[in-house]
């Protein structure tokens, strides 16, 4: 097993995304945020972005998940082999790629873009949706299998909180592989649950870093 992914086994990784038209979209905002959850216990950050990635490495000395996502349909998340690459260049440690069985921009299939990392050296983590995006990953030998897109990919309903069902799935499928569970993790209580389940690390996002859904969760509640 690849360093890097022991490295963050049994921690909590923190997902310091902005988009577009967002007032924290500055790769300076993600780096700080970057280092405010690695303060608080952060063994590892997801970032998404070439500008991001790079300002991040250069703050944290933690492993760095990143992705380039283009576009909004279909594969968007690191979509091509290219945008893998640049992501491994700007100085990302694991590269996280949509493993769907959706066609990718550049034509190359899930199997074929592993492949090419791996034989330049590159951790891949799987971004899957479903359990069959999940054998995809583990029968090409990717490094990590995540539930990323359980609920924004077609193949499952989105549940309100992580899919514990994917999860379980998934790990009594594969159990000497790192999964990771991602994905609407709101809660510390959640959080324990999936790693109770036998999580290889978990990934939380917008609880934590996105003050603007936060902030929605409290209004709705007035």
């Amino acid at each position: 097993m690849n360093p890097v992914v022991e490295k963050i086994k049994g921690g909590l990784i923190v997902s310091c995304q902005a988009y577009p038209g967002e007032p924290l979209r500055h790769p300076e905002t993600m780096a700080q945020m970057a280092m405010a959850a690695v303060e608080g216990g952060a063994i590892g950050i997801r970032c998404q972005g070439l500008s991001d990635i790079s300002a991040i490495k250069g703050q944290v000395d933690v492993p760095v998940i990143g992705i380039w996502k283009d576009g909004h349909d279909g594969v968007y998340i690191t979509p091509t082999l290219r945008h893998a690459r640049c992501c491994a260049a700007a100085g990302a440690d694991i590269i996280a790629i949509d493993a769907t069985d959706r066609p990718r921009p550049d034509g190359l299939t899930y199997e074929q873009t592993v492949s090419a990392l791996h034989n330049e050296g590159i951790v891949v983590m799987a971004d899957c949706g479903n359990f069959d995006d999940a054998k995809r990953a583990a029968d090409c030998g990717t490094d990590i299998i995540s539930t990323t897109l359980a609920g924004t990919s077609p193949g499952r309903p989105k549940t309100d909180g992580p899919d514990f069902e994917l999860l379980g799935q998934i790990l009594q499928a594969f159990p000497n592989y790192p999964i990771i569970c991602e994905g609407r993790i709101h809660t510390p209580e959640q959080l324990h649950e999936v790693m109770q389940m036998g999580a290889w690390a978990a990934v939380v996002g917008t609880a934590i870093t996105h003050p603007t859904s936060i902030t929605r969760w409290f209004a709705a509640k007035l």
